[in-house]
């Protein structure tokens, strides 16, 4: 496929239906950057993450950063996307996969939904903001296709909240959007969001989880997913480029313990200061933890009964 055909089909989302469908365009992605590139540009200051470089057919545009250490090439990605398949088997009929398997779940998510990210990015600057509207859409697709492949009932939509006055009466409803609705039982389980970065959303996360468990009197979980969380900068020197980190650990931290914690934080590219810091560890692992430990443990708490709360399905229309 030439770029501009990965790019039409890129920002077509009704082509993205299935994990299959994911599946099929990185592998065509892959395929096209072993010879369509002009440059790899290596970050300056993380030197594992590279920066593609488009021809005239993608306006010389560059990528966001990929970090290799986790980006499969065209090679390897066939046995591993199989693989992947694989271990979601295993866990949709309860099993645990192999350890082995464990960066295999996180670096197909990731390439999987960096090609999509990277294929965008061929876009001409002025449609930008469609491009990450389009790469959080189908980040968020692509996590509900996963957990509802395991047999889970996941959407996304509006909750409509009952607010009841203290001898139980209801006063009104209360809407709130959320990326995954996760339900088990006639019991609404879990609630998350989905984001390719928490640059400017790590806050609006915490605060509804707390607005929500304390109009309904609940302890219902919180998770938040995250692709990366890193941005291309440009180096004084002409065409130079390294990265930013967009997390933003005060905040995070503040929250954690001034608010409420969340249930689960899980990030394909994970930070160093994640793994280092001993509060930030604590709170925030790789995604893979999520389908082999986390969501099961989430699902056998007391959950919310659908007959308190109606749901309306529909995409988050605000996603990045």
């Amino acid at each position: 496929m030439s770029l501009q055909d990965l790019v039409n089909h890129a920002v077509d989302k009704q082509r993205f239906q299935t994990i299959q469908d994911y599946i099929t365009f990185c592998r065509n992605y892959l395929q096209f950057i072993t010879r369509g590139l002009q440059a790899r540009i290596v970050s300056q200051n993380e030197n594992h993450y590279q920066f593609y470089q488009y021809r005239d057919d993608g306006y010389y545009n560059i990528t966001r950063p990929i970090n290799t250490n986790l980006m499969y090439e065209s090679e390897t990605f066939d046995i591993a996307s199989n693989q992947f398949l694989q271990a979601f088997e295993q866990l949709r009929e309860r099993q645990l996969p192999d350890d082995s398997l464990r960066q295999v779940v996180i670096s197909t998510i990731y390439t999987v939904q960096q090609a999509i990210g990277a294929t965008l990015d061929a876009l001409p600057s002025g449609k930008s903001n469609q491009a990450r509207k389009v790469n959080g859409d189908l980040f968020e697709r692509l996590i509900r296709l996963l957990i509802a492949s395991l047999n889970l009932d996941c959407v996304a939509g509006t909750v409509q909240v009952p607010i009841r006055d203290e001898s139980g009466s209801i006063l009104f409803h209360s809407n709130y959007q959320h990326d995954l609705l996760i339900s088990k039982d006639d019991e609404l389980k879990i609630i998350g969001s989905v984001k390719t970065s928490s640059k400017d959303r790590i806050d609006k996360i915490f605060v509804d989880k707390f607005l929500y468990n304390k109009l309904t009197s609940t302890a219902l979980p919180h998770i938040a997913i995250f692709l990366n969380d890193v941005q291309r900068k440009k180096a004084k020197q002409q065409n130079r480029y390294g990265i930013n980190a967009t997390f933003l650990p005060g905040h995070f931290k503040a929250y954690t313990i001034k608010l409420n914690p969340l249930d689960g934080v899980y990030y394909c590219d994970i930070r160093p200061n994640m793994i280092t810091d001993s509060l930030l560890s604590q709170h925030i692992q790789t995604i893979d933890n999520l389908f082999y430990r986390d969501i099961w443990q989430l699902l056998s708490s007391d959950g919310q009964s659908l007959e308190e709360v109606e749901i309306e399905e529909g995409e988050n229309e605000e996603s990045e």
